[in-house]
């Protein structure tokens, strides 16, 4: 087996040449001492787009996304004219959402300041980090995006299926670069997640310096990639941090994060006993826990099947560059599986959150092209539960339990580490920094709110504290201190559906959801011209409100009225008609007969057509 830390894969690097004679680039040949846990910096520059007149400013941190949700992460950081922006993630809906897609961050604050955007810096691959991309790139102008090799090629990779949106500028950069983008001195730091290639950013600016500590934890036994770099962070702190901006998912949750290490020793515990297929689902991002899948199979003599799209993508990109490593004949294709035992079968596949059309609930319930259950099976849920997931998880959990011989899950097993830091791994980072300031991100509210009471009991002044929700603009300044301006940017939904971005209002929610909840009643009246009369009974259609052949009286009475609407505007009502008026009419009375005589309000549309 592969040992536990694997080397880093060599990275392609793309140095900008400096442009001679620029006075703003006299400090850019410093360099810091070679890390004990890499090569030595590497600089990039980019040009400031302006004069830096070097008078001071105030720095300002202002969260898009991410603050108030674990997911949509977005933050602008501002100095003067120059605005950094860290990740441009999405959001899975909400269960009142119907039809929606995902959620995307609000730019209408950005797009009035689209010539002060000098760079996209992204912390991890992770679609709350970068999903929204391709649907924000050309509004911003796009603007240079700065990513490691993995977190470049997932970005590109999913740039395929947005063939309109212009191709991202990705500058490739490490742990060790350096860049300047106006007035914004970016440096990196290692952290580790649960996908490879993960850095926390800092921003150095004349008016202080910032730590964005990006999705991390502490392990110190982490497979196939190095420990966070702590030499390099306690050197950060000592070098003096104005701002920590620390995310706060599991703050709630006392201890330390397991480490990957010990996920693989629970592992191999399935491994060894194991007579059947093993059936793993996970994120499709989880690249750590796919390569472990991929080693322990190889270990045991298994062969291994990827099975869902996203899965499939991210594998591929993170082989091309070396993340991910498996033996030729370890993979095979779903129409090789009849050639081998059950034994020798290990299944990776999506659905870890009971999603409807994952492959996992596609398995369960008999619906995938080539994988059906067996007796033997088992299966490994290597995920935690996210929240909102619970029921559909359990559901699915209950008809795996009867159909199969074993079922693992976190809370019976160590089979999966989380990726977030609890809250003495929270403690560190903020002891490690010893920020002036403190704002927590990456969060529902509770989870903000509980952060910073580790912050002040680490130290932080809790005057110096600040909880920012999505579209607050925090001004931050080492003389004068830390407020919330009045100002505020637009933090109105932005919802994808289909090919549709921003076209679907809180209207049109409610009256899917209406839908949902009630149904449809549509009536068909047809209208002599000349008469105002109704000329034949009118139509009626419903959908998920009444069932039609059981319900002849309630429809007699229903035509009945109808009919009496319409002809007391029609026959009595001015010249000419006003047939919006009409409908309008029936909309409501309709909708307040059916109410009294089922108690129930369907969604009304009358139809009124004029012959």
């Amino acid at each position: 087996m592969p040992p536990q830390t694997a080397p880093s894969p060599q990275r392609p690097h793309t140095h900008r040449p400096r442009p001679a004679g620029n006075r703003h680039l006299a400090n850019r040949h410093h360099r810091r001492p070679h890390s004990p846990h890499g090569g030595g910096r590497h600089t990039f520059v980019t040009p400031p787009a302006h004069k830096d007149d070097h008078r001071p400013h105030a720095l300002s941190f202002l969260p898009l996304g991410g603050c108030g949700e674990v997911q949509r992460s977005c933050y602008v950081y501002e100095y003067g004219d120059d605005i950094v922006i860290v990740d441009m993630g999405l959001q899975f809906p909400d269960e009142d959402m119907p039809g929606i897609d995902y959620l995307i961050p609000n730019i209408e604050y950005l797009k009035k300041k689209i010539h002060n955007i000098r760079g996209i810096v992204i912390t991890h691959g992770h679609y709350d980090h970068i999903g929204a991309i391709p649907h924000l790139l050309a509004s911003l102008g796009n603007p240079q995006i700065f990513a490691t090799a993995l977190t470049r090629g997932i970005i590109m990779k999913r740039q395929d299926d947005f063939k309109g949106s212009p191709t991202p500028k990705i500058e490739i950069v490490t742990p060790e670069s350096i860049i300047r983008l106006g007035n914004f001195q970016i440096e990196f730091f290692h952290v580790n997640h649960n996908i490879p290639d993960c850095v926390g950013v800092v921003l150095k600016t004349p008016g202080g310096t910032v730590v964005h500590t990006g999705d991390f934890k502490f392990d110190h036994t982490p497979v196939n990639e190095k420990p966070a770099d702590m030499p390099r962070l306690t050197q950060i702190g000592n070098d003096g941090v104005t701002l920590l901006v620390s995310e706060s998912t599991d703050a709630e949750w006392e201890g330390h994060q397991i480490s990957e290490s010990e996920v693989q020793k629970s592992l191999e515990e399935i491994f060894k006993v194991a007579q059947g297929r093993i059936i793993a689902a996970t994120f499709s991002s989880l690249l750590t826990r796919i390569q472990q899948m991929i080693w322990l199979s190889e270990q045991y003599g298994r062969k291994v099947l990827i099975e869902g799209f996203s899965m499939k993508q991210n594998v591929a990109v993170a082989r091309e560059l070396g993340y991910l490593k498996a033996k030729p004949g370890t993979l095979i294709e779903s129409k090789e599986i009849s050639n081998y035992a059950e034994h020798q079968l290990t299944i990776l596949c999506t659905g870890a959150q009971g999603e409807d059309h994952a492959v996992l609930m596609r398995i369960a319930n008999n619906e995938h092209k080539t994988v059906k259950l067996l007796p033997g099976d088992s299966i490994i849920f290597s995920s935690s539960v996210i929240p909102g997931n619970e029921g559909t998880v359990q559901r699915m959990k209950d008809v795996l339990f009867k159909r199969i011989h074993k079922v693992y899950h976190y809370a019976t097993m160590d089979v999966h580490a989380g990726g977030h830091a609890k809250r003495e791994e929270l403690t560190q980072m903020i002891k490690l920094m010893r920020p002036q300031f403190f704002i927590p991100i990456h969060g529902n509210y509770f989870m903000l709110k509980l952060h910073t009471e580790l912050a002040e009991a680490a130290g932080v002044a809790k005057e110096n504290i600040m909880i920012a929700e999505d579209g607050d603009k925090i001004r931050v300044s080492p003389m004068d201190g830390i407020e919330k301006l009045a100002e505020k940017a637009p933090i109105e939904h932005v919802m994808v559906d289909g090919l549709g971005v921003g076209d679907v209002k809180e209207v049109v929610l409610r009256d899917r959801t209406h839908l949902a909840e009630d149904g449809i009643f549509v009536v068909i009246g047809i209208v002599d011209a000349k008469t105002g009369k109704v000329k034949t009974s009118p139509d009626i259609v419903s959908r998920g409100f009444i069932y039609l052949k059981e319900s002849q009286e309630l429809l007699k009475e229903v035509r009945k009225t109808t009919r009496k609407i319409i002809e007391e505007i029609t026959l009595h009502g001015e010249r000419p008609i006003n047939w919006v008026f009409v409908k309008d009419e029936l909309r409501e009375k309709l909708g307040q007969f059916l109410f009294q005589k089922t108690q129930r309000r369907p969604m009304v549309l009358p139809v009124v057509i004029e012959v």
